[in-house]
């Protein structure tokens, strides 16, 4: 059990819980989707790379959510031996196009495609990391990639762009056969105390618009969204969605129709986190939101003041954790993360 040790603050999940409610928390709150090895290992004051498995290297990034004043620890599936979509190798760059990998491109490849069974994997790590988590905290449970994001994975994107208008029975049922298990996974997840919320990780679009018309994507992506989110919420608990790109064209349907409780994943090159505020904010929680970019190139003074100003904005209406607008990868100075998560944590 890790133990509360002096100028550490106390968690309390409640206030993540609140946010998502679109409720102002007990005191200001953060959220990040997750950070990087290197920071885990300075927050937990512990080697992760150097821990013999998954389970002890869970239980390091628990300790650095901790460490940093989260009221959560979010687990990525990749640590946990669940269901994964089989790919092809790609080449291991920073970036990469996304045509690479193609498992599928017709009938015959899609009848050879080694489909997981979600039934299968290590989801008892739910139960195994629940000893270790400190009281107050709950951990936040994602999937291995989306519905859209796995099947461009496994057919590329300009494959699946032709196969959409050749092929049109074909790539609904690639698309039922990925969203159907994915709805079977959270469905296992939810079930585990230890889990307070989950992610639903799908990235849906470029710099201007959704990856496919908007038509498309209420045809093929959103409804096994929507049925995800559902399952969540049988279970009683909240449903955020990360998604990177542009967004603005269908939040109604993430608001209305999906019912998502909470949006993540901002950029000042699509819309600013307090222009979506202004704009959203009062229908959905706001979760993150300072841009990566300018979390990198900006000063901690500027960086610190920014986020001043979000926690003034959302100080009445709430609904609203600050953090990043996509995650803490490790190109971002330790200097920079701690001027942003110190406007909340120095003042509890």
């Amino acid at each position: 059990m890790i133990r509360k040790s002096k100028g550490i603050p106390k968690p309390d999940f409640e206030n993540i819980l609140k946010v998502l409610s679109n409720e102002k928390p007990d005191r200001p709150t953060l959220f990040e989707f997750f950070l990087n090895e290197d920071l885990y290992s300075h927050l937990a004051g512990e080697e992760m790379g150097k821990k013999p498995d998954n389970l002890e290297k869970l239980k390091v990034l628990i300790k650095a959510f901790y460490k940093a004043g989260y009221d959560y620890a979010t687990i990525p599936s990749s640590y946990t031996g669940t269901m994964t979509f089989p790919k092809n190798e790609f080449h291991e760059l920073a970036s990469r196009s996304i045509n690479e990998g193609c498992m599928i491109s017709d009938r015959e490849s899609f009848e050879n495609y080694p489909w997981p069974d979600p039934q299968v994997g290590n989801y008892d790590i739910y139960h195994q990391l629940a000893p270790g988590v400190p009281e107050g905290m709950k951990l936040i449970a994602c999937a291995p990639g989306g519905v859209l994001e796995n099947i461009i994975d496994i057919v590329g994107y300009e494959t699946l762009c032709i196969m959409s208008l050749t092929d049109p029975l074909l790539t609904e049922e690639i698309f039922n056969e990925i969203g159907s298990r994915l709805v079977d996974y959270y469905k296992i997840v939810v079930t585990y105390d230890s889990v307070g919320a989950l992610i639903v990780n799908d990235d849906w679009g470029f710099k201007t618009q959704t990856m496919f018309d908007i038509e498309t994507m209420r045809k093929h992506v959103f409804p096994w969204h929507k049925r995800i989110v559902e399952v969540i919420h049988e279970s009683g608990k909240p449903a955020i969605l990360h998604s990177c790109g542009y967004m603005n064209d269908v939040f109604d349907d993430i608001i209305n129709d999906m019912k998502y409780d909470g949006k993540h994943s901002f950029e000042d090159g699509i819309m600013p986190v307090e222009e979506v505020i202004t704009k959203w904010g009062n229908e959905i929680a706001i979760m993150g939101g300072i841009d990566l970019d300018f979390l990198a190139r900006s000063s901690p003074e500027k960086i610190r003041k920014r986020a001043r100003k979000l926690l003034e904005l959302t100080a009445d209406s709430g609904g609203f954790a600050l953090g990043s607008g996509n995650s803490i990868p490790d190109y971002i100075p330790f200097e920079h993360y701690f001027s942003m998560i110190k406007t909340v944590t120095d003042d509890r």
